[in-house]
């Protein structure tokens, strides 16, 4: 059973219609103080946020990111969950990652996969190969802004307290899809958290 399949089966989880590409949305995938020790985490350890294949504008991706322990039980939970709602092999999972967006602050509309024509594609991909799927879920939700827009196929996803969002990168060919393209739009009032955690065509 292929990963869009087993998301389809799983209860709670809904498959936006669209022929461009697969995402899908499960509401309350996390609980509420399951995610307020998630939020506890990235703000212990944030940095400022970078993107590869940098076109210089310094305004891009304004974020700030934490790499978080899988060692950590409420990481390893999730960690655990996801590749049971995926079926995802969790060895070709990249650590879960943890954002942070201010008011103002926003990743403009991008693409998950590493670009093969890019500058930084041979770092990123030489041993663990493309990005496959993403899984993203929301930790909290900012009073204003802060939601999630793939523009090509015009759905825009608010931010709801434990909600996931799992998209697929690659068309069934196994080239990129240009259809994944998202923007982390500003936030407006108050301040947005999420955790993410890409998968790789081999082993991490």
């Amino acid at each position: 059973m292929d990963t869009a399949d087993q998301l389809s089966r799983t209860p709670g989880v809904q498959r936006v219609p669209s022929p461009k590409l697969d995402l899908f949305i499960r509401k309350r995938f996390l609980e509420p103080e399951e995610c307020a020790r998630l939020v506890a985490l990235i703000d212990a350890e944030r940095r400022p946020s970078t993107i590869a294949d940098d076109s210089g504008d310094g305004l891009f991706r304004t974020s700030e990111t934490c790499d978080l322990d899988s060692r950590d039980p409420d990481v390893a939970r999730v960690e655990e969950r996801v590749a049971a709602a995926t079926g995802l092999d969790p060895a070709h999972g990249e650590p879960v990652q943890g954002q942070r967006y201010a008011e103002g602050q926003e990743f403009k509309a991008h693409t998950d996969y590493f670009e093969p024509t890019g500058a930084d594609f041979a770092r990123y991909c030489s041993v663990a190969g493309q990005r496959t799927w993403t899984v993203m879920i929301y930790l909290n939700e900012p009073a204003a802004g802060g939601a999630t827009r793939f523009k090509t196929i015009g759905k825009t996803v608010q931010p709801e307290i434990g909600k996931l969002l799992a998209w697929n990168n690659l068309r069934p060919d196994g080239g990129v899809n240009v259809n994944t393209l998202h923007h982390g739009m500003k936030v407006r009032v108050g301040t947005k958290y999420i955790i993410t955690k890409w998968f790789r065509e081999r082993p991490w």
